[in-house]
């Protein structure tokens, strides 16, 4: 009894060294362990994975736990196992990890627990897979060492000439798998290894601009595009959006784990009210027939499918602008029907650009920039733009000023000028 709870207490310490908890949620998360290592002790000769899933199941039966307090001990568990246990103090020291499959397996787990967006992760997975591979190509064995990433991110400037903002992203990609997946000591790391980056101002489309876009595309692509544009959200914050996240009544939009796994809410347009009403009413008549067809079940986060097994078919669940065909998940293998897919929505708008006769590289990230770009143009606070957008700095936000000053400008061309004074 007591070994454990010893034990458990050099966890909670090490869950705040390593800014994996806050000091509330290090308490809980400890409980949880604790409980765990309790449990464990009747299936001493079971796979981790095997008790690790009894324990959940014993925790689900009791119903006593929201979902988010299943995610946070399956989390406060597997943090113990993979993390705590290799590099705790009061454990015998583990060998390094070595092998390529041994790392990724390591990353995945570490971002899965921490909730990185799926973007993120198959960003960074990617760029660590690379590194992997050029340490091989250059005959390194063994664990990757400082040496290693300092030559990597000079060879992705000299020899491939990246861009400064690709080369960064490289860096925290293999940062976090120095410092979180290999726990070596990043501090000694030079201060040149980062890429400096002059200040970008965002494109920005005029007023006429969209409305040239919005003459031209059609169907829901145009009521989405529409959306963004109102709303300020982020393509995959429009694509995740489920019905039961548009309160029509209070003309607002709720955006759930949006960057840096946060909420907020933000404006609905009164012009697509009644649009939206006529689309979801189609969605709805598309989900009542693939639930007669069998089908209907959508995604759902977390442990959310295990503690409302029936969430998955109702209403309030489903994507607002779903995919017009139904695919099979990968991980569970069950024919659903996803959110539209990004590629198609990225394509619409292209179209949109071109046909509008438009010479600007605009995306639909472009969309966003111009709703706050536009806001500010009409006098709305910088602070509330900056909630309305997610941001987590003000000094993220604060780029719409340079880009409004830039429009506003009283400047006149000396050419100008001159031409008029002849």
């Amino acid at each position: 009894m007591d070994k454990i709870r010893e034990v458990c207490e050099q966890y909670r310490k090490f869950l705040l060294k390593k800014q994996f908890a806050t000091e509330k949620t290090s308490g809980y998360m400890q409980k949880r362990v604790e409980q765990f290592l309790h449990f464990a002790r009747d299936y001493r000769r079971e796979p981790f994975e095997q008790v690790l899933m009894r324990f959940e199941s014993m925790l689900e039966e009791k119903g006593s736990l929201e979902p988010w307090q299943l995610k946070q001990a399956n989390d406060a568990i597997t943090i113990y196992h993979h993390h705590f246990r290799r590099h705790s103090d009061a454990s015998a020291p583990e060998k390094p990890m070595d092998s390529p499959d041994e790392i990724m397996a390591g990353v995945k787990e570490w971002m899965r627990v921490r909730h990185y967006a799926k973007r993120t992760e198959k960003t960074y997975t990617q760029w660590i897979l690379r590194f992997l591979r050029f340490t091989q190509e250059q005959g390194r064995k063994g664990q990757p060492t400082v040496t290693d990433l300092s030559e990597y991110i000079s060879y992705l400037a000299t020899s491939r000439k990246v861009s400064a903002s690709t080369q960064n992203q490289a860096f925290n990609a293999l940062l976090l798998l120095y410092r979180d997946i290999l726990h070596v000591d990043t501090a000694n790391l030079p201060k040149t290894i980062r890429a400096k980056q002059g200040r970008r101002l965002p494109a920005v489309l005029s007023a006429a601009e969209v409305q040239k876009i919005f003459a031209v595309v059609e169907g829901r692509y145009a009521l989405m595009l529409k959306l963004l544009y109102g709303s300020g959200m982020r393509m995959g914050e429009l694509l995740r959006l489920r019905v039961q996240d548009i309160d029509f009544d209070h003309r607002m939009i709720t955006v759930h784990a949006a960057k840096g796994d946060k909420d907020r809410t933000t404006l609905l347009p009164e012009l697509l009210i009644e649009p939206l009403h006529q689309h979801m009413n189609e969605v709805k008549s598309l989900h009542e027939q693939d639930l007669r067809e069998g089908f209907g079940a959508v995604w759902l986060p977390d442990a959310l499918a295990r503690k409302y097994p029936n969430a998955a078919t109702e209403w309030p669940w489903q994507y607002v602008f779903p995919a017009t065909q139904l695919t099979r998940d990968p991980e569970s293998g069950v024919m659903r029907r996803h959110h539209v897919y990004d590629k198609t929505l990225q394509a619409a708008m292209k179209r949109a650009v071109k046909k509008s006769g438009i010479h600007k590289r605009a995306s639909l990230h472009t969309l966003r920039h111009s709703f706050a770009t536009h806001l500010l143009m009409q006098g709305t606070d910088i602070r509330e733009i900056q909630e309305l957008l997610g941001h987590k700095h003000l000094e993220t936000t604060m780029i719409y000023t340079h880009v409004v000053r830039e429009l506003k400008t009283a400047a006149r061309s000396p050419l100008d000028i001159l031409m008029a004074e002849a």
